[in-house]
């Protein structure tokens, strides 16, 4: 390995796999996912790489069967609809964000990043094991980020753009990145 191989090596392991998940409701022991979208950042934040956003097949009990919340938020964005008529099942789903997660970063060296992306986790572990065990243990939540800068940093806080609560995949992925850009540029200042 020459010095350029060996340099873009620890740039790619430094890369941050940003996903974001859908799901039927929160509770890992009945709920489902209904949509993922994966997107792949360098470590100063700049997209690398815009992946799939993939709507998974669920059947009308799973859909049926969600909270009110979930009835409501996913049938005024389409998204029940859409995971009603899509043909591509979690296993289906999982490879293909997997061949684009490998295309991009190296096995188990870099972090998943989100929004509450603890939960999606949870969701990935249960779901989508071999895309789980490909990437770092590590996460980087961006909203443990918002909730000490609401503690400590109450003016920078203060001026956080809005969010558009849209609950699509790749539309959230998208206000997390801007989000953490707000905090490095706004707390962690060099």
């Amino acid at each position: 390995m020459n010095v350029s191989q060996s340099n873009e090596a620890k740039s790619e392991a430094k890369r941050i796999v940003w996903v974001d998940l859908e799901m039927t409701g929160l509770d890992i022991n009945k709920d489902h996912i209904l949509e993922i979208a994966c997107l792949v950042t360098d470590a100063n934040l700049n997209v690398i790489a815009e992946g799939p956003n993939i709507i998974i097949h669920q059947p009308d009990e799973i859909l049926n069967a969600m909270n009110d919340w979930c009835i409501a938020q996913h049938g005024e964005s389409g998204l029940t609809e859409a995971s009603r008529k899509s043909n591509i099942s979690v296993k289906e789903a999982e490879n293909k964000i997997l061949n684009f997660v490998k295309s991009y970063v190296p096995e188990k060296k870099c972090p998943l990043g989100g929004n509450s992306v603890y939960m999606d986790r949870l969701f990935l572990r249960k779901y989508m094991p071999n895309l789980n065990e490909y990437l770092h243990y590590r996460i980087i939540d961006v909203s443990t980020i918002k909730e000490l800068a609401k503690r400590w940093y109450k003016k920078e806080y203060s001026r956080l753009p809005p969010k558009k609560f849209q609950h699509r995949c790749l539309s959230d992925i998208k206000e997390s990145i801007e989000e953490l850009k707000y905090y490095k540029e706004n707390i962690f200042k060099e």
